[in-house]
């Protein structure tokens, strides 16, 4: 099942920084099938009535009752949604296995525990083992009745995985000793199967398929966390692991591989499951303003609850929009190919800048809508007795888990660049285009519609080139010690976040123009509303690194020429706001949904 909107010419990851792209050529949530529309119900429907009830026992520790629901979403088709079927998937595209997250994204611990037996159990095994392997393992896995867990992380090596300290040992018979410590590791105190990596002979970095079961493995206490307490993490202790020679996953010394291309996916996925979260929040929020009277009337008729409202979903949507755009260009390569697990892999590396851009969007507007919903709820919201409570505690870990933020902004724009010096994107290119077109006299301003999204499609053209003034103007000064300038690196995965966000948004809003939806309108606030505020930060990231790589007269230079790329057509950004949040409260909730 493709989610490929039109037939259009092969993509690569980042071409929307270079390239335009059509509304028609991005795949959107309206743009679901039913076969996808009903897997979401399924997901939906076991989350509200067989996971959310059971979140107190959860919370106690109650790993049976965690093994079994696993074991429940296996039965419902919901572990494998994007496994091929000789495994026991169903063999479905990463817009099924995203709306599945989705779903499970209303409550973080299972959907953390439900996260690492889909992506980082299954993709590893999927991607990486051998046939044997993969028979042996993958049919538990989906099916439930093996539970796995992820094991990368030490206390000494978060985010230098590869300086990992466990070591593997061979032995004359071929099998393999391990011996050495795991941290915070998900699922821990309960899973089956360990993919664990270690160094061989202390060099080369390696993965190994661990069972429980294997003498010397075992795990340590639970860690007593600031959320997530319906979730098990523990270390996990190696003590001269005794593992077979045929549990050698990939090869040895290309551990990194298997490490970060899983860890592409984990953040794809990361992101549906906060997509799903806010969502959730957004409802809760509305729900509670409508109940909650405050001088004679609801709090949600008052103008402050009000913006909230609307930018929470503003900001939702900016994050919905790329990743479905990013889900359907995914799927788009994969179809393409043969569709085997290897092509699929090359896929999530292809667009793994996205995906960096992705997580850190994502755990970062959660967290600001979790952040309001405790706000809207006031005192209640500090308390146990209501859930915004524990959903502001359990998001927090988003922004660490699958690489912290700061490492996936230093990765998003450092992927870009070595890929332009490589010849597979030409940024390089579009700078002296881009200085060219700055030294030639301005040309006149196209003419658009007068709706808010109409208004700024000029300024997200803008932004992405205030995006490769900043990149070219970084490489240009900096050259080869560019990756140390960490503080400019992350201003420039800044501007591409908000760029990519805003155009998706844009995108969608003008596909639902184009299709006569009758929320149009409302897509347009959005996306405006979004997008104004998007160009705003965008201008203030350039100026802060045009100022910090140049001075005299080539910054007052640089400065002029990103005054006359980012013009925003003033919007009324509150009037747009306004209508969001009528519609919000109209529907007690996330008003694209």
């Amino acid at each position: 099942m493709s989610t490929t909107p039109t037939p259009v010419a092969a993509r690569r990851g980042a071409d929307w920084l270079l390239e335009p792209t059509a509304p028609q050529d991005v795949f959107t949530p309206e743009r679901l099938s039913e076969e996808h529309r009903l897997i979401a119900r399924t997901a939906a429907e076991f989350l509200e009535k067989e996971v959310l009830p059971a979140i107190g026992r959860l919370e106690t520790k109650d790993w049976a009752l965690a093994k079994a629901l696993v074991k429940r979403a296996g039965d419902l088709g919901l572990l494998g949604t994007d496994v091929p079927e000789a495994f026991g998937g169903i063999d479905l595209d990463k817009a099924a296995a995203i709306v599945v997250g989705e779903a499970m994204g209303g409550d973080a611990s299972f959907a953390t525990t439900f996260g690492a037996q889909t992506g980082l159990a299954i993709i590893p095994i999927l991607c990486f083992g051998t046939e044997a392997q993969q028979k042996k393992y993958l049919p538990g896995i989906i099916s439930g009745d093996i539970v796995g867990a992820y094991c990368l992380s030490e206390s000494g090596s978060g985010s230098d995985a590869l300086g990992a300290r466990a070591k593997a040992t061979r032995q004359a018979d071929g099998s393999w000793v391990l011996s050495g410590e795991k941290m915070w590791i998900t699922n821990g105190g309960f899973a089956d199967l360990y993919i664990v990596f270690a160094k061989v002979d202390g060099e080369h970095f390696t993965a190994f398929l661990v069972e429980r079961s294997f003498p010397g493995v075992s795990h340590g206490k639970e860690e007593h966390k600031m959320g997530l307490h319906g979730s098990s993490t523990t270390p996990v202790l190696l003590q001269d692991a005794k593992v077979p020679a045929d549990n050698l996953l990939g090869e040895i010394g290309k551990g990194h591989k298997i490490a970060f291309n899983v860890l592409n996916y984990g953040r794809f996925k990361l992101a549906g499951m906060c997509s799903g979260g806010a969502k959730m929040a957004i409802g809760q929020a509305t729900k509670y303003a409508l109940a909650r009277r405050q001088f004679g009337q609801p709090i949600a008729s008052f103008g402050a609850i009000r913006h909230k409202l609307a930018e929470m979903t503003a900001r939702a949507y900016g994050v919905e929009s790329a990743l479905y755009r990013t889900t359907g260009l995914i799927d788009e390569t994969i179809a393409r190919g043969s569709g085997t697990p290897a092509v699929s892999l090359a896929a999530l590396e292809e667009f793994a800048i996205e995906a960096s851009l992705l997580k850190v969007g994502s755990s970062e507007m959660i967290d600001y809508v979790l952040d309001e919903n405790v706000q809207i709820h006031g005192g209640n919201g500090f308390v146990h007795d209501y859930p915004a409570e524990r959903h502001y505690r359990d998001a927090r870990v988003n922004r660490i888990f699958e690489g912290t933020n700061e490492i996936n902004r230093l990765l998003a724009p450092g992927m870009l660049i070595k890929r332009a010096l490589k010849g597979g994107v030409p940024l390089i290119q579009a700078a002296k285009r881009l200085q060219d077109e700055l030294l030639a006299p301005p040309a006149g301003v196209a003419g658009g519609g007068t709706a808010p999204a109409d208004l700024l499609a000029g300024p997200v053209t803008g932004m992405k080139k205030a995006a490769v003034m900043v990149l070219g103007l970084a490489m240009q000064t900096y050259g080869i010690a560019l990756e140390q300038e960490q503080e400019v690196l992350m201003l420039a995965s800044d501007i591409m976040m908000d760029t990519f966000m805003a155009e998706s948004a844009l995108l969608r809003a003008g596909q639902a123009a184009a299709a006569g939806a009758p929320s149009a309108s409302l897509h347009a606030d959005a996306a405006a509303v979004f997008t104004h505020d998007a160009a705003l930060r965008v201008d203030a990231a350039a100026r802060t690194a045009i100022q910090a790589m140049t001075g005299g007269d080539t910054q007052r230079t640089m400065l002029a020429a990103l005054r006359r790329l980012l013009k925003v057509t003033p919007v009324d950004t509150i009037a747009a706001r306004r209508r969001i949040a009528d519609a919000t409260t109209e529907k007690k909730g996330y008003v694209f949904a």
